[in-house]
């Protein structure tokens, strides 16, 4: 009998990914997803707009605790992939408190949900960002986290630990990965490949943050739906934190060379102080995901560039 999965934040960009591999492994998949105007919402039900007819879509906030008690009282899940979130360190900044309201609130009626209901395995979409400034690279998952330095990180940090909470008391097998850097195709327009890319290719300038040192750990979105699908699978403990990046540092001046050299154009930058509550490098320590979820990433950045760019070419014609 196929699994019923729920993907909160289903029409994002990475789960829209995960929607169309589910899908593929046979999944009756359900997504909850509020549409809201972080970003155009048609972007959204572009993302699914190719498997839409397969999937069940309620369009809905998870901050709304008797929608959520419903949702899960109505169908059966097996599985909860928690995906939805206010996302962004800038925006976290301006408005914390709708960052914590939907990060924080919205986690825990969803674990509430599974406790409910009988829900074992509840994989969550966590950050990179809880390393905050980290001066020891690359990050592990044992490293002591102490200053995380935005409101979006302490979100996700304090979700990771209600997973540990609800696993430990409700025996709910919670896995909490920390993305690093995702990038690919449907990626958020707000995302820096996402803005580079457009506006290079129309001959606009770009904003580069700081001296271009800054580095991260750019993770094309294929290697990541690999490691989350493995974790879907994963039953050997009931609680884990686990890394899925790339595996390198790649500073921003060399990002921006990098789509320059695929666009085959200059880029126009205008250069700008750096940001607060922007980390100077995220890069992941991946062993644990290869022991655990047998997580490879096989995607370099110059590969996965090449095929964001050729999937905007293909969008915009």
């Amino acid at each position: 009998m196929s699994e019923k999965i729920l993907i909160t934040g289903g029409a994002g960009f990475i789960a829209s990914h995960l929607c169309e591999a589910l899908l593929a492994d046979g999944a009756e998949v359900t997504i909850i997803d509020d549409f809201n105007d972080y970003y155009d919402p048609a972007i959204k039900e572009a993302n699914i707009a190719g498997f839409r007819d397969r999937i069940h879509v309620v369009k809905g906030d998870i901050r709304d605790e008797s929608l959520i008690q419903s949702l899960f009282a109505k169908t059966r899940f097996d599985k909860v992939f928690h995906f939805a979130a206010r996302a962004g360190v800038r925006p976290s900044i301006a408005d914390p408190r709708l960052y914590v309201s939907t990060n924080v609130d919205g986690t825990l009626n969803l674990l509430e949900g599974c406790r409910n209901t009988g829900v074992k395995q509840f994989v969550f979409a966590s950050s990179s960002s809880v390393y905050g400034v980290n001066p020891k690279t690359p990050f592990a998952e044992s490293d002591l986290i102490q200053r995380t330095i935005s409101p979006y990180a302490a979100t996700k940090l304090a979700s990771e630990q209600l997973c540990s909470t609800y696993s430990h008391l409700y025996g709910i097998r919670c896995i909490c990965l920390r993305f690093f850097t995702v990038y690919g195709p449907r990626q958020r327009p707000d995302l820096a490949i996402s803005k580079f890319t457009h506006r290079i290719m129309a001959g606009q300038p770009i904003d580069q943050y700081g001296d271009g040192s800054t580095a991260r750990d750019y993770t094309f979105v294929e290697d990541i739906i690999s490691g989350v699908m493995a974790a879907g699978r994963y039953t050997a403990s009931d609680f884990e934190i686990i890394n899925l990046g790339g595996s390198v540092a790649n500073p921003l001046s060399q990002l921006i060379s990098g789509i320059e050299e695929i666009l085959g154009k200059k880029a126009v930058i205008n250069y700008l102080p750096e940001q607060p509550g922007d980390v100077p490098v995220t890069f992941a320590d991946v062993g644990k995901a290869q022991r655990l979820l047998d997580y490879k990433p096989l995607t370099t950045l110059k590969q996965g560039l090449r095929r964001y760019v050729e999937w905007v070419e293909s969008e915009c014609h």
